[in-house]
């Protein structure tokens, strides 16, 4: 392999060196870092800034995977030189929906069957008015990939199919889903510049994927930095607020009083409210209900589902106990797949599917929430930990991933019947919700949440699988 140069601009062509702060990681365990080590998210933002590429690695139980990411405004076709000749991966523009829906960029397919459910939308070329002849050479596509971020491109100004291929990134970016794609824009956007990348996985000379132990070789050979998704996370989650508080009220209700709080999210403008009773004092083991919004079960009374019952037991628990935290999540209908997803896949389940096949025949997510609008608001209000009331191990996991100090969960009681026991036993059965009373294995729990905690591991998993 050779390094890309310029011989007019080395910072133009995006592989001009730069200081290095840096992280070490150890990959095998034995306390040895074998010299992989990572650089700054700090130092990433500036190479972007400046039109230099990166990498970025996600995590070995993700797809274990490198892509080198630069601004798609500041591509040049020596740039998309590098990624075909050494990079051999497919050459990616991340952008925002609202942009891809500007430019009439559908998405590829209806029904997203691919394993990441990377969100392709149909490939463009720039239009011959452009300057652009086949769309296949490093020119032509650097040429589409600087007019696909272009504020001024029209949907006339490309043609279709072409030889780029734009993806839709997820709103919330890595804190949402923990992908390349959002990894790109991200990058572009904390480095002052439009949200769209250029992306390209980086493969071995034989064609095979490479990984961290020949990423960071390849980093360092041209004068890259690289970073992980990781970091990216963590960067994101320490340098921006996820929620602003909006409105305080008295709200006496038919289980007792509660103060009210208004929160929207600083990013995706998403609506919360969290009910507070009594005095939290110093934050420390507080009572705590995350209820993710169910329209059809908490409005309508749907028997498809424990929704309804459980926020109502939570709310009675809760102001019984005269201390706690009921916390509403809107943006979470259907496991974050939105209304009417969710009522389609009410047409798929009475044709026989289940709960997590529906989702996914749609080309959704099997569940599609995110906790970190949660985490910052319990922060906000002054909780340091607390007890969940969930029977779903993965909820606490991933409120300890944002940094909650999850002590105990707190079995709530379900209540089967015939339209929902199928739902309740997928749940357990498929998707690890503990439901051990479902079928007689054992005595429901009572609401009582002082008497029936069930401790949990202090482990902390990352709830989100592998992403392009």
């Amino acid at each position: 392999m050779t390094t890309m140069t310029a011989p007019h601009d080395p910072r133009q062509d995006g592989l001009a060196g730069a200081g290095l702060g840096t992280r070490a990681l150890d990959t095998d365990g034995d306390g040895g870092t074998e010299d992989l080590v990572l650089d700054t998210v700090e130092r990433a933002i500036a190479d972007i800034a400046a039109g230099r590429p990166v990498v970025v690695v996600d995590d070995e139980d993700r797809e274990n995977e490198g892509d080198l990411i630069v601004a798609a405004e500041r591509i040049t076709p020596q740039i998309v030189a590098f990624m075909m000749n050494e990079c051999r991966g497919l050459i990616c523009v991340p952008m925002e929906s609202q942009e891809l829906d500007r430019l009439e960029l559908p998405q590829m397919v209806q029904s997203n069957t691919e394993s990441m459910r990377t969100a392709f939308t149909v490939s463009v070329d720039a239009s011959a008015a452009h300057g652009v002849t086949t769309g296949i050479s490093a020119a032509d596509r650097a040429a589409t990939i600087r007019l696909l971020a272009d504020p001024a491109a029209a949907a006339g100004d490309f043609v279709r199919p072409g030889h780029v291929f734009p993806l839709a990134a997820r709103p919330g970016g890595v804190l949402v889903r923990a992908g390349h794609t959002e990894a790109g824009v991200d990058l572009a956007r904390l480095a002052g510049l439009r949200p769209a990348a250029a992306i390209v996985e980086i493969a071995r000379e034989d064609g095979t994927m490479a990984r961290l132990p020949e990423l960071v070789p390849f980093a360092r050979k041209h004068g890259l930095a690289i970073i992980s998704i990781e970091d990216l996370i963590a960067y994101r989650r320490s340098a921006q607020t996820e929620v602003r508080r909006e409105a305080s009220t008295r709200l006496p209700t038919a289980y007792g009083e509660f103060r009210a709080y208004g929160y929207r999210g600083t990013d995706d403008g998403g609506e919360h409210v969290a009910l507070v009773a009594g005095d939290l004092g110093d934050g420390t083991d507080v009572l705590v209900r995350v209820h993710s919004e169910c329209l059809t079960g908490d409005v309508f009374g749907s028997l498809r589902c424990d929704c309804g019952p459980q926020l109502q037991t939570a709310l009675r628990e809760v102001a019984a106990a005269g201390r706690g935290v009921v916390l509403y999540l809107r943006g979470h209908e259907g496991r974050g797949i939105g209304l009417m997803s969710k009522l389609r896949a009410y047409e798929l389940q009475e044709r026989g599917r289940d709960t997590l096949d529906a989702n996914l025949e749609l080309g959704l997510p099997a569940d599609a929430r995110d906790y970190a609008a949660a985490a910052h608001i319990l922060a906000d209000l002054g909780v340091r930990s607390l007890r969940l009331m969930t029977n779903n191990p993965a909820k606490s996991t991933a409120l300890a991933r944002h940094g909650i100090e999850v002590l105990a969960r707190v079995p709530m009681p379900v209540a089967a019947g015939e339209h929902n026991v199928r739902y309740l036993r997928t749940k357990r059965d498929r998707m690890g919700h503990e439901l051990p009373w479902l079928d007689g294995e054992s005595t429901p729990p009572s609401t009582n949440p002082s008497s029936n905690s069930s401790t949990i591991p202090r482990t902390t998993p990352s709830t989100n699988r592998g992403e392009k």
